[in-house]
């Protein structure tokens, strides 16, 4: 069994991990890196895997079920199964809001179909705004709208311990330079730019278990 973690996190596992706090420092056969050098763990400085007092290993963010060892994540490595499923946010999410529209649960309820089909390890749900607004009114929106898919997926019996959510805002945008030439105001009033726009506004989810 494993638990998801943020950067700042694992600096406060780390820590505590070194203070003898409620968490021991495992010094497994397997290190927590993979054969090309990714740290998939929170790991010791001698890259040993560090385990939670109840024997919980910490994901760091290049956890992959590639990279998993059968200490933490039991059968993962042999067997993973999922999916990577991309939607349009305009689908989802009217403009500028984060309720759902009906379209969008229709189109999570095919996600959820997915999820049943496996004994679900994990799902990640990461939303994206457009580069319209300030970077902290994007990031803000974007972490609204994973949370709503979150919270419908749980409303559909997906466990919530299995659900995790990501907003990262105007960040990683799919169109690039394409919309930089559009004139007029470079806001929400601009519909030129707001079509233009459209791909960046998304949310990626990423179904992760085994058959």
């Amino acid at each position: 069994m494993t638990m998801r973690i943020s950067a700042k996190q694992a600096v406060l596992a780390a820590i505590v991990a070194g203070l003898g706090v409620g968490a021991t420092v495992a010094h497994a056969a397997t290190p927590g890196i993979d054969p090309n050098g990714t740290v998939a763990y929170l790991v010791d400085k001698d890259f040993n895997v560090v385990k939670s007092g109840t024997g919980l290993c910490w994901r760091d963010g290049y956890w992959t079920p590639a990279n998993a060892v059968a200490e933490c994540d039991g059968g993962a490595k042999a067997a993973p199964a999922g999916a990577k499923i991309t939607l349009a946010a305009d689908t989802l999410f009217a403009f500028n809001k984060s309720d759902l529209k009906p379209e969008g649960k229709a189109a999570l309820d095919n996600v959820v179909n997915q999820a049943k089909a496996l004994k679900v390890e994990v799902i990640v749900a990461v939303g994206y705004t457009d580069r319209i607004g300030s970077d902290a009114y994007n990031l803000k929106l974007s972490q609204q709208r994973a949370n709503s898919v979150k919270a419908y997926l749980v409303s559909k019996g997906i466990p919530a311990d299995k659900v995790y959510t990501e907003g990262k805002g105007k960040a990683n945008p799919v169109t690039g330079k394409t919309c930089d030439k559009i004139g007029g105001p470079q806001n929400g009033s601009n519909k030129k730019l707001v079509d233009c726009l459209q791909p960046d506004r998304r949310a990626v989810l990423e179904i992760i278990g085994t058959k």
